[in-house]
Parts: C-alpha cells; sequence; structure tokens
C-alpha cells in the first residue's frame, strides 16, 4: 500500500497538469497549485467541466487551458512534473447519461494520462472513488477492503470504471516503476458544483434557495460523509507530495443522514422549504464513511471545516450566482 514508512517529504512543482481541470474538484487544484507557484495546464473536454469554472485563472501567469478529450492521446508544451487525473463524469446525472465516455475516460483515459506522465518523468495522482466500495459491507471503509460492487448495475459504468483505473496505475507503477499514487475521495462539496447535477448537497441547496420541497430517497437513514473542497485539495496535494502508492482515503469520518443533512441545509438557509421523500436510485450505498486512519497518519492530514461551515459557504455561493 505504500513504498515507505516516510511521512510527507517537501516536493514543490514547477508544472502540473489536470485532467477534468475545468470540473469542481479540478478547478480548486488549479487555483490551489497556481498559489503555491506552479505552473499548471488545465486539460477538459468540457462534457460536464465548464469554461466558467477557470475562468478566474485565465489571465494569470503560468495558467494553460488546453481543450482535449483525454480518451485520446494528448500532449503538453512544456515539461511536467505533476499528472493529476481528475477528469471523470464524477455525478450519477452525467455517468448515466454518459455510460461509455464514463467507462472510457476511467480506462484510455487513464491509459493516457499515465503514459504522459511516464514520457514527463512526473509524479502521478489518479482520483478515484469512495463509489469503489460500492455498497459496503466494512463500515467505516478502509483502504484494505475490497468492496461490495454490483459490476453490470447502473452504477458500473463510475464504479468499475474506477476500479479499473486503480488496477491501471497500480500495474503502471509496478510494470515501469512510474511514480503513481491513488486517492480515493468521499464525499465532496462546495462551489462551484452544479445544482442539477444529482448529488445531495447542491440538489437540496437549488431546491432549498428556490423554496422547493427537498428530494429526500427513500427514508433517509443512508449516510455519507461530506468533505468541503478545501479540505479535500489539501488531502490531494499533501498525496501528491508523498510517496505513497496507496490507495489512501481523502473524506470526512463524520456521517450525516440525508435527512439530516436536508433538514440542516434547510435551516441554514432559511428556507421555508418541507421535505418530500421519494424512491431510492438502485444500488444507492446505505452507508458511506472513510477510515483516514491512513491520510492522518501518512500525510499529516485531516479535514478541519466544519460541515456547517462548509455548507454555508457552499449556500452563499448558490445564492450569489443565482443573483
Amino acid at each position: 500500500m505504500e513504498r515507505s514508512d516516510s511521512v510527507v517529504p517537501v516536493r514543490t512543482w514547477a508544472h502540473a497538469v489536470v485532467t477534468g481541470g475545468a470540473g469542481f474538484v479540478g478547478s480548486h487544484l488549479c487555483t490551489a497549485l497556481l498559489d503555491q507557484g506552479a505552473a499548471v495546464t488545465c486539460v477538459d473536454d468540457f462534457c460536464t467541466g465548464t469554461p466558467d469554472n477557470v475562468a478566474h485563472l485565465m489571465d494569470r501567469p503560468g495558467f494553460t487551458l488546453l481543450r482535449a478529450d483525454v480518451t485520446e492521446p494528448f500532449e503538453v508544451k512544456r515539461p511536467a512534473d505533476l499528472v493529476l487525473h481528475f477528469a471523470s463524469p464524477a455525478s450519477p446525472a452525467d455517468y448515466l447519461r454518459l455510460p461509455l465516455h464514463t467507462l472510457e475516460t476511467g480506462s484510455l483515459g487513464t491509459r493516457n494520462a499515465l503514459a504522459l506522465a511516464r514520457r514527463h518523468d512526473a509524479r502521478f495522482i489518479l482520483a478515484s472513488t469512495s463509489e469503489a466500495y460500492g455498497d459496503p459491507q466494512q463500515h467505516p471503509q478502509n483502504e484494505r477492503y475490497w468492496g461490495h460492487v454490483n459490476p453490470v448495475g447502473p452504477r458500473s459504468v463510475y464504479d468499475e470504471a474506477k476500479r479499473f483505473g486503480e488496477a491501471l496505475t497500480t500495474a503502471e507503477a509496478g510494470t515501469n516503476g512510474t511514480d503513481t499514487g491513488i486517492v480515493r475521495l468521499f464525499n465532496t462539496y462546495g462551489p462551484r458544483m452544479r445544482g442539477h447535477d444529482g448529488r445531495a448537497v447542491p440538489t437540496f441547496i437549488r431546491q432549498a434557495l428556490a423554496g422547493e420541497p427537498l428530494t429526500v430517497t427513500g427514508d433517509g437513514t443512508q449516510t455519507r460523509s461530506l468533505a468541503y473542497i478545501d479540505d479535500t485539495v489539501r488531502g490531494i496535494l499533501a498525496m501528491a507530495g508523498s510517496d505513497l502508492l496507496g490507495p489512501v482515503n481523502i473524506g470526512n469520518a463524520d456521517e450525516i443522514t440525508m435527512l439530516d443533512l436536508a433538514r440542516t441545509i434547510i435551516q441554514l438557509a432559511g428556507s421555508r422549504s418541507t421535505v418530500e421523500y421519494i424512491g431510492r436510485p438502485t444500488d444507492d450505498p446505505a452507508v458511506r464513511c472513510p477510515d483516514i486512519t491512513l491520510a492522518r497518519g501518512k500525510l499529516q492530514w485531516a479535514p478541519v471545516v466544519p460541515v456547517d461551515e462548509g455548507l454555508t459557504r457552499t449556500i452563499d455561493w448558490f445564492r450569489h450566482q443565482a443573483a
């Protein structure tokens, strides 16, 4: 799981490539890397990301936007020492709409991003997901758990694309000696999420601000563990700066039920919305909570933004966007 017992070494990056860099998480990574002094090439085909997410970066020195589909081989113009592979439809609304592209991005796209890292002798980080655990039979989930995934269910196009990406990344490291790492991201939220992307936090916020009923699936007792985007970005960059192969869980170890999340958002938004129960999606996990012992010990990382604070920031961003 790891290459050594060392904690995070100090690394600085001259030029980072971020695939999916115009997406939600990717755009925040681009900003953070530029703030650290790295040049950044953002690679995106805009199938789910948007140029608006990186519009604030276009005039910053060292930032380059490359429109490209990572399922085809691609190259960047200057030497790179870090490749962060974050290209992939990530919300149910997107990967159910783009099932083949999701699978191709996780397979061909990962292969092409790994090839780029190998050509440049760069550190490579794969964005995997808590969905690799499926509907888990172990709780909380640690990195040694193999998961409980339906390989032919509606969510499989995303789950199995990420699991294959992990296998490919691990094989690349073992076969070619490429400096790779894998992060399994748990539910991340924050500004630049899309209100209609199908995930709970943006859906509930959009509904609360519009005064609509918040649509809670099932009986609302299923849990998720929510990490604010700033915490997730810190964890990813800590992993990039380490020598760990992983996978390493990056997420918040505090759980919340979907019903409690809906009620919290109603309160924080000052909304008069009510809760409406709707059918629960097929293979929707009953629980989701990371064991972050490895990240705490090896990366010296843990989330610090309280859920109420992160949700308030996110609600304020959505409110400003609607103004």
